[in-house]
């Protein structure tokens, strides 16, 4: 790189001249060319902040975009036309360099967060030495002028453009804590149905040119989407000490864990318990969510299903938010089925109660073995402890006779103990001895352990209740790969009669 000059990328801060830092002061001084985009009016908001301190002998090199919609009649459409003049300009400044030149590009904000300097950079930082200077982000100059706290604790801040999709927008609004939304604009309608559709329109906040002229902020409920400029944001700020509305009368959600930690939660349920004001569960099931500031966490153990079910929908009549929590799918031999059962008395008909779907253990299990699910089956709980044993042994004959892969939930516990080895005998009387069996204990969790045996190897003495059962049909197969890995799966096709 020698005799060549030295490419900068200079963050000017958020608008206000006087929040760029020192060393962007300094190196828009000593440079012998400044570069900064603009639009084809040829108003530039980065050459404004910086104005002060150009002098009347350095090189301008004003990078005008050739569009400022997605509209264009380039051949490449809106990208091609946009790669097209990044690679002329960043040969433009190469020019500059390789002359000995040095080149200060002016970004707002910060160089490589959401700015056009990236472009230049990737282009050029592998050929020139060069130095990123930071600068102060939009994100940042719009939590202080809102004053107040953006992330706190062990919060989670996402940043979004509001260029995704709607759902995309929707779907993680509703599963992080605290969220700053950039690219407004014309996107702002749809940003404000996403955050209207994730239950968060009532937290946010919407900041307009941050410190600099014109700069606006307020609730952006309230913000009326034709006046609203690209450089503006919204923000879901803290939750940390917020104030919790009151209401007249709350509501109940039942919510399933998944198998095991949070990478099994849907943004949907991760959402419900961020905005819960109380968590009510099976004390196993509750350890899984985080603890967040405010929230009240209500365990119990896992045998008073219909006493918990009615604290959750008493403690809603009170006006209160509530989470009650449960492993896998709610509705799968879990909580939901009390939660309704209770909530169909007519002292609590008037509260709301919703139901959002969490990964069933039979579904996390199959996964881990490859498809054993993949034709139809029948899921069966092996506990007799709410339906006597006769009831269990006559349909575990007729799904076996139907020749249904099964799905065997509770299938042994320390009081529990005979009841495998009896479900063994009775699937023999129609099932080969060589029939497949997924063994999956602790799916997702530290001592997740997946076996694959035969039915007539199934050893009752290995079962709890961690563990699922997935017996295969007549038709599912066990292969072992190249690799030595044995996987499972059911044809999609039945043979014919």
């Amino acid at each position: 790189m020698s005799g060549k000059g030295k490419l900068y990328g200079v963050g000017l801060g958020p608008g206000d001249p006087s929040l760029m830092t020192v060393r962007a002061v300094e190196v828009i001084g000593e440079a012998d060319v400044i570069a900064y985009h603009s639009a084809r009016h040829g108003r530039s908001i980065a050459r404004s902040i910086a104005a002060k301190h150009l002098r009347a002998d350095h090189v301008e090199e004003r990078l005008v975009y050739p569009v400022t919609t997605e509209t264009t009649d380039h051949p490449g459409g809106y990208q091609g036309a946009m790669d097209e003049f990044y690679a002329e300009a960043a040969a433009r400044l190469a020019a500059h360099l390789d002359a000995g030149r040095t080149v200060a590009v002016l970004a707002e904000g910060d160089p490589l967060f959401y700015g056009s300097y990236m472009h230049m950079h990737k282009r050029l930082a592998d050929r020139y030495d060069t130095e990123v200077i930071p600068g102060v982000t939009s994100v940042s100059a719009a939590a202080a002028r809102l004053g107040t706290p953006l992330a706190e604790g062990e919060e989670v801040l996402t940043v979004l453009p509001g260029t995704l999709p709607e759902e995309e927008l929707t779907a993680r609004l509703a599963a992080t804590d605290v969220a700053v939304v950039m690219k407004l604009g014309r996107t702002f309608p749809k940003v404000r149905r996403a955050l209207e559709a994730a239950g968060r329109l009532d937290e946010a906040r919407y900041v307009e040119r941050a410190t600099m002229s014109g700069e606006r902020t307020g609730e952006l409920a309230d913000v009326d989407p034709e006046s609203v400029p690209y450089f503006s944001v919204a923000v879901l700020p803290s939750r940390v000490d917020a104030e919790r509305p009151v209401r007249p009368r709350g509501d109940v959600v039942v919510v399933g864990t998944g198998p095991a930690g949070p990478l099994w939660l849907t943004p949907e349920t991760r959402a419900a318990l961020a905005a819960a004001d109380d968590l009510v569960g099976y004390t196993t099931y509750l350890d899984r969510v985080p603890v967040r500031p405010g929230q009240l966490r209500h365990g119990s153990d896992n045998r008073v299903e219909s006493e918990r079910a009615e604290f959750a929908l008493q403690l809603a009549e009170r006006g209160r938010r509530v989470a009650v929590v449960s492993g896998g799918d709610p509705g799968v031999f879990a909580m939901a089925t009390a939660v309704l059962e209770a909530a169909s008395q007519a002292e609590y008909a008037d509260v709301p109660v919703r139901v959002l779907p969490g990964v069933t253990a039979a579904n996390a299990a199959a996964a881990r073995a490859g498809a054993p699910l993949g034709h139809d089956y029948a899921t069966i709980s092996l506990s007799d402890r709410l339906k006597p044993w006769e009831v269990i042994a006559e349909r575990l004959r007729a799904a076996a006779s139907a020749d249904l892969v099964l799905a065997l939930y509770n299938p042994g516990s320390r009081s529990r103990t005979w009841q495998v080895g009896k479900a063994r005998e009775l699937l023999l009387e129609h099932r080969a001895p060589d029939t497949p069996v997924v063994v999956a204990r602790d799916v997702g969790g530290p001592g997740e352990r997946v076996r694959i045996v035969r039915l007539a190897d199934l050893d009752p003495a290995v079962v709890d209740m961690r563990t699922i059962l997935l017996v295969g049909s007549s038709q599912t197969r066990a292969v072992r790969r190249g690799d030595g890995e044995q996987i499972v799966w059911t044809p999609r096709r039945y043979p014919e009669a």
